[in-house]
Parts: C-alpha cells; structure tokens; sequence
C-alpha cells in the first residue's frame, strides 16, 4: 500500500503539471504560428486539455479561487520565461518586477 501524501504536495503536483503541459502547449502554438504546420496546432490543443484535466483534478485538493490564482501567476511566469529563452523575446524592468510580485503574491496565498 502507498502512502497519503500531504494534500499540498498533491495539490502543487498537479498543479506544476498543469502549468507544464499548458506552457508546452503554448510553445507549440508559438511554433504553429512560425511554421504554419497542422501537427503543432493540434499538438498544442492536445497539451491544452491535458493541463486543464490536471488542474480540474487539482481543485479536490484547494479551493477554486487559490487553485486558479496559482495556476494563473505560475503559468504567467513560466510562459515570460519560455519567450525569454525560446524565443529571444525581450524582458523589461516591468516583466521583472511582474515576476516577483507574482512569486510574492503565491507566498502570500500559502500563508
């Protein structure tokens, strides 16, 4: 038999895999719109549904309105990051300041 995790860590297990899919999902729309190939619309579509899955099945373990905003801030960043990095896209003072806001307000939620 296997253990109980803490419903935090599922929560946040579910929720990092639901912000992962859909980051990848948006990676491969960026890449649809470059190259005009149908394989990575529906890819990115796919990868869409499957986060949404993750972070339906994620609200058994939070409330709706906390799931969403940590959802929502760590998909924000994530997404910044992978144009950054992916996509030679450039990040302002204000993107900054927008990332650590976002981190702060996700400590801010948790306490």
């Amino acid at each position: 038999m296997l253990p109980q995790l803490p419903q935090k860590t599922v929560f946040f297990a579910l929720i990092g895999g639901a912000v992962a899919l859909e980051v990848l999902g948006d990676v491969l729309l960026k890449k649809w719109v470059l190259q005009d190939r149908g394989l990575l619309l529906y890819s990115g579509l796919a990868l869409y549904f499957l986060g949404t899955v993750l972070l339906a099945f994620s609200l058994r373990h939070e409330y709706l309105s906390k799931a969403i905003s940590v959802f929502t801030v760590l998909n924000l960043i994530a997404v910044v990051l992978a144009g950054v990095f992916l996509f030679k896209e450039n990040l302002t003072l204000v993107n900054k300041a927008g990332i650590i806001l976002g981190l702060v307000s996700i400590m801010l939620l948790e306490m």
